[in-house]
């Protein structure tokens, strides 16, 4: 049985609470028809993407 790593489960948080953001400002920017929330939520995205990406526990 493996223990989770305390730094292993920050990073997935993170990611997740990321991902989250962004799919909820996308969807926000896209209702109101407002570019730059459809603009942060796609950024959100691609950072908890690049960070799941780099950090591979």
């Amino acid at each position: 049985m493996t223990v989770d790593w305390r730094p292993d489960r920050g990073i997935r948080r993170t990611v997740l609470v990321l991902a989250a953001a962004g799919a909820v400002l996308f969807a926000a920017g896209a209702a109101l028809d407002a570019m730059w929330l459809l603009g942060i939520g796609v950024w959100a995205a691609i950072t908890a993407i690049g960070m799941e990406l780099v950090y591979r526990p």
